[in-house]
């Protein structure tokens, strides 16, 4: 059996040969590539292992967490709602959820959610892991807090919290689940295979991600945002192997998917609003998700990032095209969109390196995408 399966139109092929090579130096075990150029499907790639030990093969369908490559999908469904006039970014989070406004919070606007400058980036002591499974619980811890930091222009990544804080308001507007509204208003249209709270009926077909070798060291005192966001709580990188967390609906943590499927939601935002013939929101809806609303160094992240509604935008430190917005994965997952190339690039993948927000393997396949695109 061929390393590299799947297919790529002629001008896309470099992508098959930097995945076998990736899979070949060991920097990759199983891994998935999607390219979306303009509305077609030119590269549909996967290969290697589901398993450490190299014995069960990655198939086409093979499903992976993508962390926060989730998030993603949580942007696109409150764009959505904004174009439906059912959100509004610019109003208090207290116009869809009173209880939000506690302990000083009255001011926080839904945009904040968004932008990771809500000064909610982490929980409570009183949130251990699996209670991550526990919506009702989270959301109110949420709702209890006092923000950590008051000054809005500033970024915290709220790397688990922004789920909840997001979801909650579309459950509030909708009267559903977030993973649910996702399911059955883009997924099920698209027939997208990707899950915020996978079924039992689709375990079989999970590749459980692998932990990278060396635990990423915080570098930050106990009373930072950084060390407070990622110790509350703290995470294994090895708990998507246990069901209840696949079970869950952890909206920007937990989704599984594969690169296709990542590659055919998010090439939405590279078409401003459309794919495969259906429109999920006007241009106008669009071009709001470039328009920076924070920017600077990430008290969390630590470094340069400039966000736009949700997604991640050019800066010093990201020096992508002022069209172009992405996301990434702890570990290693990785989306991009480029609305001037009409370009949509995707990369998951089970081996994790150390990385909050993903390492160079996606962006690299991303700018080899790019090149090609451009030929």
């Amino acid at each position: 059996m061929a390393l590299v399966q799947g297919t790529t139109t002629e001008k896309f092929n470099v992508l098959k040969e930097n995945l076998e090579t990736s899979l070949t130096n060991g920097d990759d075990i199983g891994a998935s590539v999607a390219v979306y150029h303009h509305g077609e499907l030119v590269c549909d790639l996967w290969g290697g292992h589901r398993d450490a030990a190299k014995t069960i093969a990655w198939d086409r369908d093979t499903l992976v967490n993508v962390w926060s490559t989730t998030k993603t999908m949580t942007f696109l469904v409150a764009l959505m709602l904004f174009d439906r006039g059912e959100l509004d970014f610019n109003v208090p989070v207290t116009t869809y959820w009173p209880e939000f406004g506690a302990h000083g919070k009255s001011a926080v606007e839904v945009r904040h959610f968004m932008n990771h400058a809500a000064g909610l980036s982490g929980f409570s002591r009183n949130i251990g892991a699996e209670d991550l499974a526990n919506w009702d619980l989270c959301v109110q811890d949420l709702a209890d807090q006092t923000p950590w930091w008051d000054d809005r222009s500033l970024s915290g990544y709220h790397a688990l919290t922004q789920g909840y804080l997001i979801g909650e308001v579309v459950r509030r507007i909708t009267g559903t689940t977030i993973g649910q509204f996702f399911k059955t208003e883009v997924a099920d249209v698209l027939d997208a295979d990707f899950f915020i709270g996978l079924p039992e009926s689709e375990e079989g077909r999970v590749s459980v991600v692998i932990p990278p070798l060396e635990v990423e060291h915080l570098a930050a005192g106990p009373d930072s945002i950084r060390y407070r966001t990622l110790t509350a709580p703290a995470l294994e990188a090895s708990v998507p192997r246990h069901r209840w967390w696949r079970a869950a609906e952890i909206p920007a943590a937990n989704g599984h998917g594969n690169a296709r499927s990542v590659a055919l939601v998010q090439q939405i935002i590279a078409n401003n609003g459309h794919a495969e013939g259906h429109r999920f929101f006007k241009e106008s809806t669009g071009d709001r998700v470039f328009q920076a609303q924070t920017s600077g160094v990430d008290q969390v992240l630590a470094f340069n990032v400039s966000f736009g509604l949700g997604y991640g935008l050019a800066s010093s430190d990201v020096p992508v095209g002022p069209r172009t917005c992405y996301w990434g994965g702890f570990g290693g997952s990785f989306v991009i969109m480029d609305q001037d190339l009409g370009l949509t690039v995707a990369y998951m993948m089970n081996k994790m390196q150390i990385g909050l927000v993903g390492d160079t393997r996606g962006p690299a396949i991303a700018f080899a995408a790019a090149m090609a695109a451009m030929r």
